[in-house]
């Protein structure tokens, strides 16, 4: 039965400076989520202020497991709906009603950037979003930034779990391979209308900041490990839009 609730699932790591923001923007959501989940990962030089999650469910780990932690840490979720966010994301106000709006016509997973790839090698894509707004709903072959799915659709996911070396990377190319093989469903990009912000998934100013400081994983990790991830995805079946 459709409960259209939503768990956002938040995810610190070395950005402590975005928190607040972030928790201002859920706040501001015209659809509100039932609960928020903070997932910390372990870190040297994290300073989070826990009092800016007061009213939300916090898990801190002691040892560092990357980026796929979070999908895991979604399966306590209880709601239809989850939607898992970057430390660098700061969403419109309209974002989760935007989301839901999507997926009554466009069942699938949703992200605020889409890539497209041009081959196989990481290197040549077009993006959608946030970053080149869309002005209706467009198919895509991946997602980031923030990920919105039935929560149902996580056991699609962990059906193949990740290879320890791919922990910096590729969940987001595993999410969109695992709907496909598995659920036969696709990925999309909701609309990002050029004047009105209020429905984007990211303030593009601040994505922009975040998202290249030195705490993004594709500056501090060469780009080879990205194409490795999206080989071997595609060696297990993934299909590409322009396959």
């Amino acid at each position: 039965m459709s409960d259209g609730k939503i768990t956002v699932v938040l995810n610190g790591y070395r950005r402590p400076h975005t928190l607040e923001a972030q928790i201002q923007s859920l706040k501001a959501q015209t659809v509100s989520p039932d609960m928020v989940m903070f997932w910390q990962n372990k870190d040297s030089d994290e300073n989070f202020d826990y009092s800016l999650l007061s009213n939300c469910v916090v898990t801190t780990s002691n040892a560092n497991f990357g980026v796929w932690a979070r999908f895991a840490y979604a399966l306590n979720a209880t709601t239809e709906y989850v939607c898992v966010f970057d430390d660098d994301t700061i969403p419109g106000k309209k974002w989760l009603e935007n989301c839901l709006e999507t997926i009554k016509t466009h069942e699938g997973l949703l992200g605020t950037i889409g890539v497209i790839f041009n081959d196989e090698n990481y290197i040549s894509y077009d993006r959608w979003g946030w970053s080149n707004p869309n002005e209706v709903t467009t198919q895509v072959d991946i997602v980031g930034h923030s990920w919105f799915f039935k929560r149902e659709w996580l056991g699609a996911f962990w059906r193949e779990a990740p290879v320890p070396e791919s922990r910096i990377c590729g969940e987001d190319m595993h999410f969109s391979y695992s709907i496909q093989k598995y659920l036969n469903l696709n990925t999309y990009v909701p609309p990002h209308p050029a004047n009105n912000q209020d429905m984007w998934g990211s303030n593009p100013n601040l994505a922009y900041q975040y998202g290249v400081d030195k705490n993004a994983i594709s500056v501090n990790y060469h780009g080879s490990h990205f194409g490795n991830s999206l080989q071997s995805t595609i060696k297990k079946g993934f299909k590409l839009i322009k396959g």
